[in-house]
């Protein structure tokens, strides 16, 4: 059995070019779909049946997991034995015409402009640090990169002059979002300030160093980030996608149309845009009962 997982990791890498976490996540799944065949006494992965599948899904299910949660090992488990069939070895497909459980859609919770001019105003001085959180939170919000994105940051993947940030995102695909004029300049002064005194290792590449002049983890994003909001007095739960939802919620609310946010975003498909343009309605009904002499 695990070396069919393994089998079908080295294809989603390799013929996919799907990225590391995504890698992690499906291995994890399916091992934990092993650990529960184990249990069932299949002893055969090839063997699992469309009943044993499901089985292993109320297991999910009566162990409190979310509804989200269910969905992804299922969408793991149909991955991955559409690869077996493919590969011929197995001759039924037990996971063909399952469905997923339905979603709820939550909206993202995401900042006002004012909230999020507050949070951007948090660091403050001319120290390394602070010039450096200055400009990691302009970037994010300038450009709606993923903080994944942002901390792969490269010297070479940003042109201050041209205006552009240059990112790889899911499996690995480029794209060019362009940067805004304010967060260039702070760019532009950590690097001439900050960055220069942070690094320890003429060689290092990453945009973002840490105080040992390595390049800067997404956990230490993370605090960063949480710092500033509880400094900044804003009560609502903070995530790392924060500055991303938001900025794609501002363009659309300012009059910027879903496939130029969709590009910038780099969503492959447009309907995963789409759910900001909820949050737009909802912030166009609020205007209009504040506003309308007869609301």
């Amino acid at each position: 059995m695990k070396s069919l997982v393994e089998e079908f990791i080295h294809y989603l890498a390799v013929e996919r070019g799907l990225a590391d976490n995504t890698l992690d996540s499906y291995n994890r799944d399916l091992n934990q779909f092993m650990g529960f065949l184990e249990k069932e006494q299949v002893k055969d992965v090839q063997k699992a049946t469309r009943n044993v599948i499901m089985s292993y899904l109320l297991f999910l299910q009566k162990r409190g997991r979310a509804t989200a949660t269910v969905s992804r090992h299922l969408a793991a488990l149909k991955s991955f034995y559409h690869f077996l069939l493919r590969e011929k070895h197995i001759e039924k497909d037990p996971t063909a015409n399952l469905e997923s459980p339905k979603l709820e859609k939550k909206l993202p919770r995401i900042l006002s402009v004012n909230e999020v001019e507050m949070l951007l105003n948090q660091p403050m001085g001319n120290d390394s640090a602070a010039l450096r959180d200055k400009a990691m939170l302009e970037l994010l919000y300038a450009t709606g990169i993923r903080v994944s994105e942002l901390i792969q940051l490269d010297l070479s993947h940003i042109n201050l002059d041209m205006g552009y940030v240059r990112c790889f995102g899911k499996g690995s695909k480029e794209r060019i979002v362009p940067v805004g004029s304010l967060a260039r300049r702070c760019v532009s002064e950590y690097l001439q300030k900050g960055r220069v005194k942070l690094i320890k290792n003429k060689a290092e590449q990453a945009l973002f160093v840490n105080q040992h002049g390595r390049r800067l983890t997404r956990q230490g994003f993370w605090k960063i980030i949480k710092k500033y909001a509880k400094r900044a007095g804003i009560s609502k739960q903070i995530t790392p996608h924060t500055l991303r939802h938001s900025f794609a919620t501002h363009l659309l609310e300012n009059g910027a149309d879903l496939r130029s946010v969709q590009e910038m975003l780099g969503h492959a498909d447009i309907t995963t845009t789409q759910i900001y343009t909820h949050l737009t309605k909802g912030r166009l009904r609020e205007v209009y009962a504040k506003s309308h002499p007869r609301a």
